[in-house]
Parts: C-alpha cells; sequence; structure tokens
C-alpha cells in the first residue's frame, strides 16, 4: 500500500512541473486537447494506460 501512495504523490509531482514552470504552454495544450474528438482522446487515453502497463511490467521483471 505504501507504494501506491508513493505512485500517488510522484505523479502529483510531474502533473505539477508544467503548469509551474511553463503556465502558458500548460494553457495552449490544454485548449488544443479540449479542441480534439472523444474518440482521439480516448485513444490518447488507452495508449498511456497501455504504456503505463508495459513499463510497470518492465519495471516489475527488471
Amino acid at each position: 500500500m505504501d507504494s501506491l501512495w508513493v505512485a500517488l504523490a510522484m505523479l502529483l509531482i510531474l502533473e505539477g512541473l508544467l503548469p509551474f514552470a511553463a503556465p502558458k504552454l500548460w494553457r495552449d495544450a490544454f485548449r488544443r486537447i479540449g479542441e480534439l474528438s472523444d474518440g482521439q482522446i480516448r485513444f490518447m487515453g488507452l495508449a498511456s494506460i497501455i504504456v503505463g502497463l508495459i513499463g510497470l511490467v518492465l519495471l516489475r521483471h527488471a
């Protein structure tokens, strides 16, 4: 369970880096994402899940 909290904390740190370092770029990226279709956003979500799962598998077996 501790690993889950560490992972969540690291996620929040990484998510906060771009808006902290480059708020204009972050705002523009969100504007562009808002213009994508639902299918494109779903594909990005699925791709993110797959890359995360592959990363977990690789880290577990390394």
